[in-house]
């Protein structure tokens, strides 16, 4: 498998020898070698490209808006994305946050109702080498049909493979004498085997693009997609996206991420969390941008979120692509009689029913026991499989409804639960998983995401608590995390051994790190991939094949 010129490949993970071999041939790894040595220099302006873009914003002081560079594309009415597949008109309710390593989790998805399957190796995954080669290696397995009991993958629901974003890299595979951006070795090793097999059974290849700041990102994806279909003998257009808009500086540029994946687009989806931490990501220093405690002032009701849902719906509809909403994370409880579900239900229900009338198409939930609920929901404030006749022409949105911040402050509750959010996210990582379940849903690395950033936000701005006006300061905030650490150690007890404390121990201080930083770490997920502590962690890792349960 080395003898690619210039590829060097880490040796299979314990255990995994079959499905290693099973990936890693010597035409994969030349196509491979050959997707990252195309796009690598791009990759690398990209990414440059963002930080200038950050710089430029913090040097000037400017804001964001429609640019007038680009006016000829959102002023022009006549173009379109190419009509989508039949298989993605319909998608209501998609299963969100699916790492495929759970194998069972991912055999039960694809025996469900569901009409789509977002196959995560972004937000809900922890990208080990394990992890990576598992999941891949399952969806190989599901493609061909080859998990007993299970229907075909032209039955089954539609997988929306998520690679992950550009600000990841793989640690296990070096082309050229440089690791490999993340997204590309995901991307590579799908399409490469499973490619084909989807297109002819007219299953895909669909995609979800995560973390895309520009059209300029957009029209680099586009690139690859028309690369790998020239390679893999695919026509043009086989290949579709959905943009996941998770940053306040897309939210400008989505007609013309649109048009630059307008062969390629199946259209873009919002989310909640991602989102609101872009905000802290590039204006959290200053004091117009300082969010609430999002328990309890942040949610889609909100001018700032329902004009980015509103505007993303219209965009949407205006160019025949489909718009999708975020995620439900509750769980239902499992005895269903009680007030408590009953409770959750109606919180699920009315905060859907909010984004089906905004004009979505369909969205997505983690429980796999409210896509029944929320399709019948759909079912019953919709009329055919989607919305894209809901051209939303009432909809006029400008720059100040998107960049204005709900009222609100901090409470101690909110403090406490970012914290706790933030170490058992890190927490999870440590022990090779990507999401876990606490205070009844899921979490995963866009909360992680939120929460460690109004945390680093609350100590910048000094802001006081509503409770009894302390200010949130390092000694505070180092106050609340030994609480919390207690806490945490105490539950553990019950579900775990003395590793999970250690574990605790060592994310708590690895949080205070992050948090108490003189610059914005950018993403979370970055410092966690890049950090000594992971990468010995994970280097003899055996996964466990459930994520924690606090």
């Amino acid at each position: 498998l080395q003898a690619v010129s210039g590829v060097e490949l880490d040796p299979a993970p314990p255990g995994l020898q079959h499905e290693y071999v099973t990936l890693f041939n010597t035409e994969s790894i030349q196509f491979l070698a050959e997707l990252v040595s195309t796009f690598e220099e791009e990759v690398d302006r990209i990414l440059k490209l963002r930080i200038a873009r950050k710089v430029q914003l913090d040097l000037t002081g400017d804001l964001p808006g429609f640019s007038s560079l680009t006016a000829h594309i959102r002023n022009d009415p006549t173009w379109t994305v190419l009509t989508v597949p039949e298989r993605l008109q319909n998608r209501h309710v998609d299963i969100g946050d699916l790492a495929p390593c759970h194998t069972e989790r991912f055999i039960k998805a694809l025996s469900s109702t569901a009409q789509g399957i977002q196959v995560d190796f972004d937000d809900g995954n922890c990208p080990t080498f394990c992890n990576q080669i598992k999941g891949i290696y399952n969806v190989h397995k599901a493609v061909r049909n080859q998990f007993l009991g299970v229907p075909p993958i032209s039955k089954a629901p539609v997988f929306m493979l998520r690679p992950r974003a550009w600000n990841m890299v793989e640690h296990n595979m070096m082309v050229n004498g440089k690791e490999v951006p993340g997204p590309l070795f995901d991307f590579g090793l799908l399409m490469f085997h499973n490619g084909q097999l989807l297109y002819e059974n007219k299953s895909g290849p669909f995609f979800y693009l995560s973390k895309i700041e520009s059209h300029l990102e957009a029209r680099l994806w586009n690139k690859i997609f028309l690369w790998s279909e020239e390679k893999l003998g695919l026509p043009v257009g086989s290949i579709k996206a959905t943009v996941l808009i998770e940053n306040i500086l897309a939210t400008f540029e989505m007609e013309e991420i649109l048009f630059e994946l307008r062969e390629h687009s199946a259209g873009l989806n919002c989310g909640i969390w991602d989102y609101s931490a872009s905000f802290v990501n590039k204006f959290g220093h200053r004091p117009a941008f300082l969010l609430p405690d999002r328990s309890k002032y942040v949610n889609m009701e909100k001018l700032f979120l329902k004009s980015y849902m509103e505007l993303l719906v219209k965009t949407c509809h205006r160019r025949g692509a489909l718009a999708t909403g975020g995620m439900a994370a509750l769980l239902l409880p499992r005895d269903r009689s009680s007030s408590y579900c009953q409770r959750v239900m109606a919180t699920v229900s009315r905060l859907k029913l909010l984004e089906i009338k905004a004009g979505v198409d369909g969205f997505m939930v983690y429980d796999l026991d409210f896509i029944e609920p929320m399709q019948k929901l759909f079912l019953e404030h919709t009329q055919g499989p989607n919305q894209l006749h809901v051209l939303r022409e009432d909809v006029s949105v400008t720059p100040t409804d998107l960049l204005t911040m709900p009222a609100g402050g901090v409470t101690l509750h909110g403090l406490k639960y970012n914290i706790a959010v933030g170490i058992l996210f890190i927490e999870a990582w440590l022990r090779g998983e990507g999401h876990f379940f606490y205070k009844g849903q899921v979490e995963d690395s866009a909360t992680a995401e939120i929460s460690r950033s109004q945390v680093w936000q609350w100590i910048r701005h000094q802001v006081k608590l509503e409770d009894d006006n302390r200010t949130v300061t390092r000694h505070l905030v180092q106050s609340v995390v030994q609480d919390v650490k207690r806490e945490l150690k105490t539950t553990a007890v019950k579900f775990a051994t003395g590793k999970m404390e250690h574990r605790i121990d060592t994310a708590s201080t690895m949080f205070l790190e992050v948090v108490q930083k003189y610059e914005f770490p950018e993403f979370i997920t970055t410092y966690l991939n890049l950090d000594h502590t992971f990468l010995s962690s994970t280097a003899h890792y055996n996964r466990q094949d459930t994520p924690g349960l606090l």
